[in-house]
């Protein structure tokens, strides 16, 4: 199965180069130049990553499609690319995976976003096993107490 990913910018240039990349990786992508864009997409198909440029059509744009993805139900992997990496970057930790530098070159680029998809993965393993395990131990502590009620009776 192909992993799909959703790359945003504005720059046509570096979608289509960042494109032809990712495909002759073996990556599915799609394209928005846009973070309204992004956003219909994020609603209506299912990615495994999303890397977005940081600034737009406007200074939150990236920031924008970030939080998209991050409610998206399947919660895609994002990283934000971006030339320009702002000095607050404490938005970043909370709403992305991953922060990538432009220019980069696309060795280093590839290896980030293996690694990435990766770490991603593992994170929402453990993290639907834990739940898993807190439903387990939930039920488990109820049927003591549902078969003391019910020998009450």
């Amino acid at each position: 199965m192909k992993r799909r990913i959703l790359l945003v910018d504005d720059d046509v240039a570096i979608l289509l180069t960042l494109k032809a990349v990712l495909e002759i990786s073996g990556f599915e992508v799609e394209t928005a130049a846009s973070a309204r864009e992004a956003k219909q997409r994020l609603k209506s198909n299912e990615y495994h990553m999303v890397i977005t440029d940081l600034r737009m059509e406007s200074d939150t744009a990236g920031q924008e499609v970030a939080a998209a993805a991050k409610k998206a139900p399947n919660r895609p992997a994002v990283a934000v690319l971006t030339a320009y990496p702002p000095a607050d970057a404490d938005w970043v930790t909370r709403a992305t995976d991953k922060m990538l530098v432009k220019p980069m070159n696309t060795q280093d680029l590839l290896r980030q976003i293996e690694a990435l998809l990766v770490s991603h993965e593992d994170k929402k393993r453990l993290s639907s096993e834990k739940k898993l395990e807190a439903l387990a131990a939930t039920q488990a502590a109820r049927k003591p107490r549902k078969l003391a009620e019910s020998r009450a009776r």
